[in-house]
């Protein structure tokens, strides 16, 4: 209490401070006598007087003449108002009036570019006369011709509003929005602003659903009756995204009260509302905004209104308007449209005094003194660009919370979605948020009914009419549909795979589905064309997206692939078990057990030989023998010969390990060969069945009756129609079908139920998987089909699939296809005996090589006695060549005589010699 009184009095304290401050302001300025004030000009004034906005405006303009009068000295401006009653024929004679009679030199309030076209082509003086529109929705209409110098709009393009709007409908991601508004007069420029909405909205890749006009209220009888029965209409339709393009404040809360009487104010609701709305929630009684409004949202015109100028203003526009309104004066504030009339007021009386001082006073040079002006009021800068304001307006999105409403973000045209930039009080602007709009963090949002998380804003069907949904009654295979009656409780009950990936796919679109599953007992071609005649509005199950189906209806993305693929009984595979035991090993495990065991042989009789054992002897052909014998009695252990280096027991022993290992592995591999079926499938192709006429089957209500008469070009008489999973086990012992035909899931549930005895043949057809099935054009096909990627790639589907489609207990060589047809196992390779081998091998080759330089030694110390007779030899040969040549020298040299003693002496000595050389040449030749 003691809070409330002290604000009290803070508040009784200011009120009076603002008053003193405007009174010293009227004091400072200089008065003049009245008979020695001058008319300077005249203003004419345009408003509806039975709108807030037009009465804002005419309490506003008439206080900045007043201002302006008192500030100008001795200059009278005089202002003459008509009330034009929001209709565009008394708007034009209200203007003719002025003009003529009042000899009103510009005119200023709420006339539109339609309106004032429609003056100029009757009254010719009017059409220079400059015009200064501040209507709150300005649009400029194809249709009409390029915006005259004349004509000056005080208010922003309503297109730039439309971009903010389609900014939040993209900032939620919403995919459809229904329009309303109000007719703003007879000469509306309604359908400009639709086109600029649904242009709009296609850059934010959505779209406008549904557009409403309402007649305006002052022109109807009974509006409620009329706001009330148009509301029901649009409570129908699936969108639950409205936006107000245009209304009237009386219209606005008329609207709001009916939509929260027809429950259009719940949760899953949104209303997003302009500026023309928007900028006057300040006007609005506080128990409309907490009964009706509550989690409205909308684009309020941002203005500075902390400067002193505008309290002081304010508070004089509060006394004035209380006073001409007094069953308002609780709701007085002014809006945004109140301060740009102020402020055009103030710039067309301001170009009248520049003409009158530069005694120029023709409409054109008025208009170019008013296109001219450049300076800051109380709504922002004044500066006009092709006969608009320069500035272009940043607006606040607010949210209707109790009786007031919150600042939740901040958007302009230059940006290119919503913000949270905060406007500080000398008017620059603090950067809080982010870049782009996808990243922003816009705060807690109260939507329609209190909801916290935002509406998903688009609705399929409704809870009193949901949309019908058909799903096959008597499918062959009940693990993708199975629709099951309980008598007692009188209830139908669907389940399924099929089932379970739709439900998962519902929750990931973007908006609420309502439906009803509906079984249908026909076949799957009929269930499709009651969805292309509307019977029902979409069909679920294991349908097969085929192309004669795709002509009548749309399909969403296949959740499931498939393909046509044949399954046969099977036969004993006899030629695969006479040679069962090969199989055990792969052929490269085969060749290097061959090759490790011969090079063990050899290189344990190289060992053996180089240490002089006498087993291990004899002549070459003998040692190959044993070489050869050796290299395979040691698998068996059956070898005679004795092993004396240690080096050979050592490599022997490692081989023994390795073989050992390699025996066990064999005889595990043969076992298992030995316990698998050795069969394979008792038809091998397609060809062989159409040759023989063979009788085949299939589900009778699945398109694959026709499919194997048309594509596949089996005789009708030849095809056997199935209905259920339990009687192709019966078909094919009987005799009845040869093959069965299915598409690939359904194959692999009939594999795993009865794994034993059947098999899949031949080549799989490709198909173009199962999809749902919906109505031509129906914007769901897309939405589902997204839904379905999104699904896929978190993998609950294969995690679904896996759960609900998997049941067989077989081994995969019972189920698996033509890939594996009575194969069985694969035999064993060299890889899981890798190391054991590099071992082994690596022992065998250091064994062989210190046994063959071992030999070669021996071998050259045995045979070294050859090396000095070669030796030898090779002296005498060169003695006696030494000989020759020196018995040649002595023939032609000439003898000395010498005694004959001394020659004989000599002869003794070398007679030997010669003798030696003589027998050694004998032998070498």
């Amino acid at each position: 209490m003691r809070c409330l009184v002290i604000i009290f009095f803070l508040g009784f304290f200011a009120t009076l401070i603002l008053e003193s401050k405007a009174t010293a302001d009227e004091k400072s300025i200089q008065y003049c006598p009245m008979n020695q004030r001058a008319v300077m000009g005249s203003i004419g004034g345009i408003f509806d007087q039975s709108s807030r906005v037009g009465k804002e405006q005419a309490i506003a303009v008439k206080m900045a003449v007043h201002d302006f009068n008192r500030w100008s000295h001795c200059s009278n401006l005089a202002l003459h108002s008509q009330d034009s009653k929001g209709n565009s024929a008394r708007v034009v004679s209200a203007v003719t009036e002025l003009v003529n009679k009042k000899q009103a030199q510009v005119i200023i309030g709420q006339l539109t570019l339609q309106e004032a076209t429609l003056l100029w082509d009757f009254d010719k003086v009017a059409k220079d006369i400059p015009v200064i529109s501040t209507v709150p929705t300005a649009t400029s209409p194809p249709f009409l011709p390029s915006q005259p110098p004349s004509f000056i709009r005080m208010t922003t393009d309503t297109t730039l509003q439309i971009q903010g709007i389609a900014a939040i409908v993209g900032q939620f991601r919403w995919r459809r929005v229904i329009a309303v508004y109000e007719h703003s007069n007879s000469f509306s420029a309604d359908s400009g602003l639709i086109t600029h909405l649904a242009d709009s909205l296609w850059a934010v890749e959505a779209g406008l659903e549904y557009y409403s006009a309402f007649p305006r209220v002052v022109s109807q009888t009974n509006p409620q009756k009329f706001i009330e029965e148009e509301l029901s209409k649009l409570r129908t339709k699936n969108i639950k995204v409205f936006t107000v393009l245009q209304a009237s404040l009386d219209f606005a809360v008329m609207l709001f009260e009916k939509a929260k009487k027809l429950g259009m104010m719940n949760k899953g609701y949104v209303w997003i509302v302009m500026s023309d709305v928007a900028n006057l929630l300040d006007s609005v009684q506080s128990s409309v905004l907490l009964n009706h409004m509550q989690g409205v949202i909308g684009l309020k015109t941002k203005y500075l209104d902390t400067s002193d100028s505008f309290r002081t203003f304010e508070l004089r526009f509060r006394r004035s308007y209380g006073s001409e309104y007094p069953d308002e004066e609780k709701y007085s504030s002014p809006s945004i449209y109140a301060l740009q009339a102020y402020d055009a007021t103030w710039a067309l009386a301001k170009a009248i005094q520049k003409s009158e001082k530069n005694g120029l006073q023709n409409s054109t040079n008025l208009g170019n003194s008013i296109l001219s002006s450049n300076f800051e009021g109380l709504s922002g800068i004044v500066s006009f660009k092709n006969g608009a304001l320069l500035q272009k307006p940043v607006y606040q999105l607010v949210n209707v919370i109790g009786k007031s409403y919150q600042e939740i973000a901040i958007w302009s045209p230059d940006e290119f979605g919503l913000s949270e930039d905060r406007i500080k009080g000398d008017g620059t602007k603090i950067r809080i948020g982010h870049e782009y709009a996808k990243t922003w963090d816009l705060g807690t949002i109260i939507w329609p009914g209190g909801q916290l998380t935002v509406p998903k804003g688009m609705e399929l069907g409704s809870t009193a009419k949901p949309l019908r949904i058909g799903v096959p009654a008597k499918g062959a295979f009940k693990q993708f549909v199975n629709v099951t009656f309980d008598q007692l409780s009188n209830e139908t009950t669907i389940t399924g795979f099929t089932i379970q990936v739709f439900e998962a796919v519902v929750k990931r679109l973007p908006y609420h589905l309502h439906y009803v599953l509906v079984p249908y007992s026909s076949s799957y071609d009929q269930m499709v064309d009651e969805v292309h005649n509307k019977s029902f509005y979409a069909a679920i199950g294991d349908i097969e997206i085929m192309a004669n189906r795709y002509e009548i209806a749309d399909f969403s993305q296949p959740y499931l692939d498939s393909g046509l693929v044949m399954v046969v009984a099977v036969k004993p595979d006899t030629i695969a078990t006479k040679i069962l035991v090969l199989k055990a090993f792969k052929l490269s495990m085969w060749t290097i057990m061959a090759a490790m065991t011969m090079y063990t042989g050899v290189t344990i009789w190289l060992n053996e030989h180089a240490n002089e054992n006498p087993d291990f002897g004899g002549t070459f052909p003998q040692n190959i023998r044993t070489m050869l014998w050796y290299s395979v009695t040691v698998l068996s252990f059956a070898n005679r010969e004795t092993i004396r280096s240690n080096l050979s027991r050592l490599v022997l022993q490692t081989w023994l390990f390795v073989t050992l290992v390699v025996t066990a592995c064999f005889t595990a591999s043969v076992t298992t060969l030995m316990t698998s079926p050795r069969n394979k499938p008792s038809i091998g192709d397609i060809d062989y069945l159409l040759a023989t006429n063979a009788p085949v089957g299939c589900n009778g209500n699945s398109f694959i009756v026709r499919f194997l008469i048309d594509a596949l070009h089996f005789r009708p008489e030849n095809i056997r129609k199935i209905g259920s999973l339990s009687e192709y086990p019966g078909k094919f012992e009987s005799g009845e079908i040869k093959a069965a035909f299915f598409v690939a899931p359904h194959a692999k549930i009939f594999l795993a139920k009865h794994c034993k005895g059947y098999t899949m043949a031949g080549p799989s057809i490709k198909l173009g998987g199962f999809g749902f099935v919906f109505q031509k054009g129906s914007p769901l096909a897309a939405d589902i089909s997204e839904a379905i990627l999104k699904v896929t790639q978190t993998g609950t589907i294969d995690e679904l699939e896996k759960h609900m489609l998997s049941f067989s207990t077989c081994s995969s060589s019972s189920t698996g296809g033509d890939h594996d047809q009575g194969q069985g196992p694969d035999g064993v390779g060299t890889e899981p005996f890798f190391v054991l081998f590099l071992v082994s091998g690596g022992l065998l080759a250091l064994a062989s090589l210190n046994a063959i330089l071992r030999l070669l030694k021996k071998h050259l110390d045995n045979h070294g006695f050859i090396n000095g007779r070669v030796l030898r030899w090779a002296s005498l040969l060169l003695a006696r060549a030494f000989t020759k040549s020196g018995t040649t020298l002595l023939r032609k040299t000439p003898i000395i005589q010498r005694p004959n003693n001394e020659i004989n002496m000599h002869r003794n000595e070398l007679e030997p010699d010669l003798r030696a050389i003589e027998l050694a040449t004998n032998v070498l030749s």
